[in-house]
């Protein structure tokens, strides 16, 4: 059959840098900052569900910080949806991001999206970019899949649909997820049916929540059904809040934020579900959805020198931007529950609230708050939105028409895992895993499943089987592995006897015995044996001199525990271009300061330092300056500060 015109299967033009290679080292230190601190007003039930699910570490995925800031014309596949009303763009090469979302009737982007997306220091996996609509998944932070494709298929359905899915084997909880998105020919709000399989046989944590990044004017406006929210600023307690009465000003205007902050609106489990961002003129997206997608929020980066030198490093040109989000949970700080083998589904819709601003705006929250309900009811009643639920479940399984994209390899991988192991599996009708998406990564995890000798990946992977048919081999290459998936998942002990034992092997590649020497290194530094855990990552730079993550991670954490000689030879060794180029320089700034060389640091500063992987809330470069440079202003472009 034939792609039907309102669904075309086109290319966009965007200038941007590449995401550039994996970085080849293991994440395997207990590395990701999740925790958070509870104030007054949090119910038990969310501080409970704040504290579980939480990970160390985004292993077996590598990190993507392998770009620059220098960007270049791409053109991207795309797939426009498209009716009398509405057109919609969607990246299924980068995360299945719905990227541009015009209203025909009005002429107006109701997502914040530009020509040139920056790529930044972001998500789990470092790796993101500002603007458009984006699904994450796993756990709390922009997914691992922000700037991954994802496996991506045209299909038609039954009962007449035209349908954009896209689905992806997310592995670090080990589920399928899939996102339907369909246009029909009359309809004033574009659809997505979301749905996630767990074919463990065992409970696991879950997080999902669709961000939509919408433009920030002066008169822009979230409304959501709460008077109540619970509030973040990343800075302080999370604690019950009223947004409209909140530190002296009304927070649902959006330039009223003098600083960074979340607000997740305490929404009534009798109410309906919504948010809805209106500008001046009462035009703005409209986030609805089904029962099951409970959270509801609006993010600021606020009027603050860092928040807005964050948005102009995110979106250069583009003008200012916000958030509003769905989530499964009340809040980002937690995971539910999701029970062995279990299927969750919700439907969510978006479009232009089309609201009355002399309502919206006005001075009475619970008057606007009643109006957009109203309105959101004539835009997509709740009753019509929740009857949709059971026809996309029915759909969700109709296998596609026409491939547009394959993703990774893992789903594959995945399948023949849990064959050989006799675990249960998930019907791959509507969402196949081809063998044409296997690449080198996966290619030696396959050989060993079929019995194969094991001769190293350029991956990782992790799981009892795993360590069960890696156990099994005895070479140093499958050794390292399973030193490797100990240590990721914070078995010190088991980890620094593995590394040492693949240290006293022969024939190891060097490679793989720089990698051991680091992943020892970085044991050692957990434990507080500082000055063996440097010498052993110093050994690891020696055995591979041309890895620049290596020399990048060992001049960082030199200068942290207390060496900063040790962070200038490495700074002096290493390469002299690209992505790393501007780290390093900092690295070297930062040591000269820590050897008391104030004056050689504060004239790196003074030349400029741009660091491409700057972490989001990351103000050193800041403190840098105030400490090598005092009483002198700081620069603004080094002002990244969230508060």
């Amino acid at each position: 059959m034939a792609t039907p015109s309102n669904l075309i299967v086109t290319t966009l033009t965007l200038s941007m840098a590449d995401v550039g290679p994996l970085n080849p080292l293991p994440v395997v230190a207990s590395e990701l900052d999740q925790p958070c601190t509870v104030g007054e007003g949090v119910p038990e039930e969310l501080q409970a569900s704040a504290r579980y699910g939480l990970v160390p570490n985004v292993y077996p995925y590598l990190m993507q910080d392998g770009y620059s800031r220098a960007a270049a014309p791409k053109e991207l596949p795309a797939v426009v949806l498209e009716n009398a009303k509405l057109r919609a763009t969607v990246l299924p090469s980068l995360g299945g991001r719905i990227w541009e979302l015009f209203d025909k009737t009005t002429g107006k982007q109701l997502l914040h999206t530009h020509g040139a997306p920056q790529l930044a220091n972001i998500a789990l996996r470092k790796a993101w970019f500002a603007g458009g609509l984006e699904w994450n998944i796993g756990t709390r932070g922009h997914s691992p899949t922000s700037c991954d494709p994802l496996h991506t298929a045209i299909v038609h359905t039954p009962d007449g649909k035209h349908i954009l899915r896209m689905w992806e084997f997310e592995r670090l909880r080990e589920v399928v997820f899939q996102v339907d998105i369909w246009l029909p020919e009359e309809s004033e709000v574009l659809f997505a049916a979301v749905r996630i399989r767990n074919p463990n046989d065992q409970d696991i944590p879950m997080y999902w929540w669709s961000n939509a990044a919408i433009p920030e004017t002066a008169r822009t406006r979230v409304i959501a059904p709460a008077d109540e929210a619970f509030g973040s600023d990343y800075a302080t307690d999370i604690t019950r809040v009223r947004p409209t009465a909140h530190e002296g000003y009304d927070g649902t205007w959006l330039v009223n934020s003098p600083h960074a902050a979340d607000f997740f609106f305490d929404i009534d489990p009798a109410e309906r579900r919504w948010v809805v961002a209106a500008d001046d003129d009462g035009d703005g997206l409209a986030m609805l959805s089904t029962g099951l997608l409970r959270g509801k929020k609006l993010f600021v980066w606020g009027q603050g020198q860092g928040g807005k030198r964050w948005q102009e490093w995110l979106s250069p040109g583009a003008g200012p931007y916000a958030e509003i989000q769905a989530g499964l949970a009340q809040t980002q700080f937690e995971h539910l529950v999701m029970p062995a083998g279990a299927v969750w589904s919700w439907v969510e819709a978006y479009g232009n609230g089309h609201l009355d601003p002399g309502i919206s705006h006005g001075q009475d929250w619970d008057a606007a708050v009643e109006h957009t309900g109203r309105r959101l009811e004539e835009l997509q009643p709740h009753d019509q939105l929740e009857a949709l639920l059971p026809a996309a479940i029915n759909n969700a399984d109709v296998p596609p028409s026409k491939m547009i994209l394959t993703g990774s390899g893992w789903g594959v991988v995945e399948r023949a895992r849990r064959r050989r192991a006799g675990k249960g599996w998930i019907d791959e009708s509507g969402t196949p895993f081809v063998s044409e998406s296997v690449t080198a990564e996966q290619e030696p995890w396959l050989g060993l499943l079929k019995g194969q000798p094991f001769d190293g990946a350029p991956s990782f992977v992790a799981g009892a089987d795993w360590e069960e048919l890696l156990g099994a081999q005895e070479s140093p290459e499958a050794g390292f592995q399973l030193a490797t998936m100990r240590h990721a998942r914070q078995d010190l002990e088991g980890a620094k006897e593995g590394y040492r034992l693949v240290l006293a092997a022969d024939g190891v590649r060097p490679q793989t015995r720089a990698l051991a020497h680091r992943g020892l290194g970085l044991v050692l530094l957990a434990e507080g044996a500082d000055q063996e855990g440097l010498a052993e990552l110093g050994t690891a730079v020696r055995n591979d001199p041309s890895s620049t993550s290596l020399v990048v991670e060992a001049a960082t954490l030199a200068v942290r525990h207390g060496d900063p000689a040790m962070t200038l030879e490495l700074a002096e060794s290493a390469p002299t271009q690209g992505a790393a180029v501007g780290r390093l320089t900092f690295l070297k700034s930062l040591a000269l300061a820590r050897t008391g060389d104030q004056a050689a640091a504060a004239a790196i500063l003074r030349q400029g330092v741009e660091i491409p992987d700057l972490r989001e809330g990351e103000d050193a470069i800041s403190a840098l300056w105030q400490e090598v440079c005092p009483g002198e202003p700081v620069p603004r472009e080094y002002q990244f500060g969230m508060h």
